[in-house]
């Protein structure tokens, strides 16, 4: 009797990785589709993941890391998650994924566009684990995959008013904008990452003594974005919401006639980080 194989299709919560999902709806009828639930996602996408489950038809598993994120910023001694240590995405997200496909032979789909065959997503180094890319592999671009989600009458996400990229409210691949937006749409949520923030900036000493703990490297970021406390950035909210506003004048004369998530994502300024998590932002 030949082994079974399980098809799966992670939803991080963005445009993608949604459209994605309706795409192999009914190509591949059996497919599992999940989500890496942090604990730490915005009120947008719990809404949006609710309204694709309609259009999908089938629930969406929902894989919770077996420890929180107050456990592992403890075990990481307070350090903060960063470019360069991205323990969040390992410990919240991939992990968590490979415990649920455990030793079954899987194909993962994954959300990469054909008009962005070059970037990388989440590729499984685990044998069982095999991953195809279809819209590289059908020629779905950008239109495509707005084009699906209109189709499928959900739309994009509600956070594309302000924010470029799906993750976890406290993401450290925000730009300073997007923390100003935080603030405004959810001040609770930006109080809760400056309470984190003061915690390993209590901890480490305001000038980053290297004493704090054997992640307390030379030149480790002890603030959330760009060494700049949060406090600091939102009291500078003004220049920084002219800074945007400029570069967004800007975008919106180079991309007429396009959405303000499409002029948001074109709109950098000299504040702006456009790295982004090759896991959460697909």
């Amino acid at each position: 009797m030949p082994e079974t194989v399980r098809h799966i299709c992670g939803i991080s919560g963005g445009k993608d990785s949604s459209a994605l999902a309706v795409y192999m709806r009914d190509r591949v009828p059996d497919m599992e589709y999940f989500f890496c639930d942090t604990g730490a996602e915005l009120p947008e996408t719990y809404e949006y993941l609710d309204r694709l489950e309609v259009a999908l038809g089938k629930p969406i598993a929902r894989l919770n890391a077996k420890k929180g994120f107050d456990h592992w910023f403890e075990v990481f001694r307070g350090a903060l998650p960063s470019p360069q240590m991205r323990w969040c995405t390992k410990k919240m997200k991939i992990e968590p994924l490979e415990d649920w496909i455990g030793d079954s032979k899987a194909v993962s789909y994954v959300a990469i566009r054909a008009d962005e065959a070059s970037r990388k997503g989440y590729v499984s180094t685990k044998p069982n684990i095999q991953t195809v890319m279809p819209f590289v592999e059908d020629g779905v671009d950008h239109a495509g995959v707005l084009k699906i989600l209109e189709e499928a009458g959900i739309g994009l996400p509600k956070y594309y008013e302000w924010r470029t990229r799906s993750g976890c409210y406290f993401c450290f691949y925000q730009r300073k904008a997007e923390w100003v937006g935080l603030a405004e749409r959810h001040p609770d949520l930006f109080d809760r990452a400056v309470a984190i923030e003061s915690k390993v900036r209590q901890d480490a000493g305001a000038d980053g003594d290297a004493s704090f703990g054997e992640y307390a490297m030379k030149g480790r970021q002890y603030t959330w974005s760009g060494g700049e406390s949060l406090p600091d950035l939102h009291a500078r909210r003004e220049e920084i919401i002219e800074r945007h506003n400029a570069a967004m004048e800007q975008a919106s004369k180079r991309k007429a006639n396009k959405t303000v998530w499409e002029v948001l994502g074109d709109a950098l300024d000299d504040d702006d980080d456009s790295a982004q998590c090759s896991v959460c932002a697909l």
